[in-house]
């Protein structure tokens, strides 16, 4: 079940708010103008499923807001336990970091937090199957997927090279709760 946490940025042992129903953590997230909605993911794919099965199966979806947005490319990232290089994936996105475009993930499969420093506040965001997140551009955040991940996420760019970060130095990340293991079965 997707969840969210808003913590204040100078506490993060207890958040003084949680919500765990869909509507309330869109309405929640869009105060701080980020995108969060719930699509349909109803394709039968799971973590090793290739980029190209991946992008086949959502094209319609991929192409519409390709259209709408104005992003000019897309890729895939999927990641499953085994994965041999899981540890290093998962280090480099937890660190506080920011992008000059909106970050856009459609969850596939699985499941991953994003955390979202939004000044005095903390948004903690744990995205699952069917979940849109939309992060927009200058928005400090970190990005976890646990020890074990477990997902397949669309990633939508306008820029063209893909993935840019620029990291902001402050060690924050380290202090707010990182993604548990979650237990999922195969698609």
């Amino acid at each position: 079940m997707s969840r969210l946490r808003i913590f204040n940025a100078e506490q993060p042992q207890t958040p003084p708010s949680i919500h765990q129903e869909h509507a309330d953590i869109a309405r929640e997230l869009a105060k701080v103008g980020v995108r969060f909605e719930q699509w349909e993911a109803n394709q039968p794919l799971a973590p090793g499923a290739s980029q190209e099965e991946v992008i086949a199966a959502y094209r319609s979806d991929i192409d519409r807001l390709m259209r709408e947005e104005g992003y000019q490319a897309v890729d895939v990232i999927s990641l499953k336990p085994d994965h041999p290089d899981r540890a290093a994936l998962r280090q480099k996105f937890l660190s506080e970091h920011t992008h000059s475009e909106d970050e856009v993930r459609f969850f596939v499969a699985g499941a991953g937090q994003f955390t979202l420093h939004i000044g005095d506040a903390v948004y903690d965001v744990l995205c699952e199957q069917g979940d849109l997140i939309g992060v927009p551009d200058g928005t400090r955040h970190w990005f976890d997927m646990s020890e074990a991940p477990y997902f397949v996420a669309i990633r939508l760019f306008t820029n063209k090279d893909g993935w840019v970060a620029n990291f902001t130095g402050s060690d924050i990340a380290q202090h707010f709760p990182r993604m548990q293991p979650l237990a999922f079965t195969a698609a």
